[in-house]
């Protein structure tokens, strides 16, 4: 069965000419294909077995809930209108037509959404999009993911995972308060662009099976890398760029075991010398 959920279907406000899109609410279930401008609100579900499409240049829009539409707000879930997706998800923009996941209001600030909530998705592809305003813009658990050639910025997290396989490549994260926090999972993550992050890598436990290498880190304004109380690991973040070459000022950057010593340690040697040039998107808006 085939659900188109396009503009979906337009009201008229009889104040004025304006047009307002009746909001998606509840659980879906099929083929769902969204274009144009989708507004959400509330807690919506993409149930088990179901596959959302979401074509170039869509904008997914997350409304304000109001009362009885926000009922999953304690972690795993979030606050605010929130995309759970326990089925499939396939949102392939293109450089020309990105897919932008935002808040209704152009000025609300991070955490004005919940997430797009990943809970043991099969498939969850995203490629040329652009995700802004959320609490945790993606939120991953026990789910396959691949993250490429994609925008994070102004979000309280960018991406946050659990015991998922991810792959995040050739991202933008930019502007949030934590850019990459996860603990258990098996991730690759490599040709990134990390910038102006509060922390741009939190681990919070036990991190295993991972691949950290080619980024580029830089200006981070509290840390690049933080290690939780559950990580007396040593955590292996070789070949990657931190703006600088002095291991005093890197090091600065790192809360581990450093400064507290049951904490493991950053091991950043060998570092790249200079930026990657690929590392990033090879697009702008």
């Amino acid at each position: 069965m085939r659900c188109y959920l396009t503009c979906v279907v337009l009201l008229v406000v009889l104040s004025g000419c304006t047009l307002a899109a009746r909001p998606i609410t509840g659980d879906l279930h099929g083929e769902i294909f969204w274009e144009n401008t989708v507004y959400l609100r509330g807690d919506v579900t993409i149930e088990e077995g179901a596959t959302l499409h979401i074509v170039p240049g869509t904008q997914v829009v997350f409304l304000p809930p109001v009362e009885g539409e926000d009922l999953l707000r304690i972690h795993p879930f979030f606050p605010g209108s929130e995309l759970i997706v326990r089925g499939r998800i396939l949102a392939r923009g293109t450089a020309e037509a990105p897919i932008v996941f935002r808040a209704a209001r152009e000025d609300a600030g991070a955490g004005s959404w919940g997430a797009v909530n990943l809970r043991q998705s099969p498939e969850a592809v995203f490629s040329h999009c652009i995700f802004t305003q959320a609490d945790s813009a993606i939120h991953s658990f026990d789910s396959q993911v691949r993250v490429t050639q994609s925008i994070f910025q102004d979000n309280l997290v960018a991406l946050r995972f659990n015991t998922s396989d991810m792959h995040i490549s050739h991202n933008l994260i930019r502007g949030n308060d934590a850019g990459i926090r996860f603990h258990y999972g098996a991730p690759v993550i490599e040709f990134n662009h990390l910038v102006d992050n509060g922390r741009a890598f939190f681990f919070t436990s036990h991190p295993r099976d991972y691949v950290i290498r080619y980024n580029n880190i830089l200006d981070s304004r509290d840390y690049a890398a933080v290690l939780g109380e559950e990580v007396p690991e040593d955590v292996l973040m070789a070949d990657n760029h931190w703006g600088t070459n002095d291991p005093e000022r890197i090091e600065a950057r790192f809360f581990d075991g450093r400064r507290l010593s049951y904490l493991g340690n950053i091991l950043y040697l060998p570092l790249a010398q200079h930026p990657f040039p690929d590392a990033g998107p090879a697009w702008s808006p």
